[in-house]
């Protein structure tokens, strides 16, 4: 798997997973809030499906 997610994509993708999760863990439900474990996983792996689908890269290292 190449990885297609640049720092502050990967970054963000965590940041955004943990407040959703952490949201979900206190009683807040919304739609959105397990949904955070897919922006959680890939950001930590560095790797989304949906860009390798749309071609889309944000990692600066090839």
């Amino acid at each position: 798997m190449a990885r297609n997610e640049g720092t502050i994509d990967r970054a963000l993708r965590v940041i955004v997973g943990i407040v959703l999760i952490v949201m979900a863990l206190r009683g807040m439900y919304t739609p959105w809030t397990w949904i955070g474990v897919v922006p959680l996983l890939t950001g930590v792996v560095g790797m989304c499906p949906l860009y390798s689908l749309l071609g889309v890269n944000t990692c600066k290292v090839r």
